[in-house]
């Protein structure tokens, strides 16, 4: 369970990249809002798995309150689910 975590992990943090690095400047500087489009909505499921399988795995893994906030929060937070990923999520 923990390795599929994993991998949504890094995909849920390539995707807030791709839309904070490349459609986000597509979208505001040359006026095509498209990428931004898909590739939010790609983000948003990724998201919403993340954190429905991080509240999963609290109770599957025994992870105290405070390593699944910061788990769920790293979510947020550019580059964090990679942080994450080397930190909490391991062995």
């Amino acid at each position: 369970m923990l390795q599929k975590f994993r991998i949504l992990a890094l995909l849920e943090g390539i995707s807030f990249l791709i839309i904070l690095f490349i459609t986000m400047p597509l979208k505001y500087l040359f006026e095509n809002p498209m990428p931004n489009k898909i590739i939010g909505m790609v983000h948003g499921v990724l998201f919403l798995g993340y954190v429905v399988f991080a509240i999963f795995l609290k109770t599957e893994l025994k992870w105290s309150n405070k390593q699944t906030a910061i788990i769920l929060l790293c979510s947020i937070i550019p580059f964090g689910t990679f942080w994450a990923d080397k930190k909490y999520l391991k062995n």
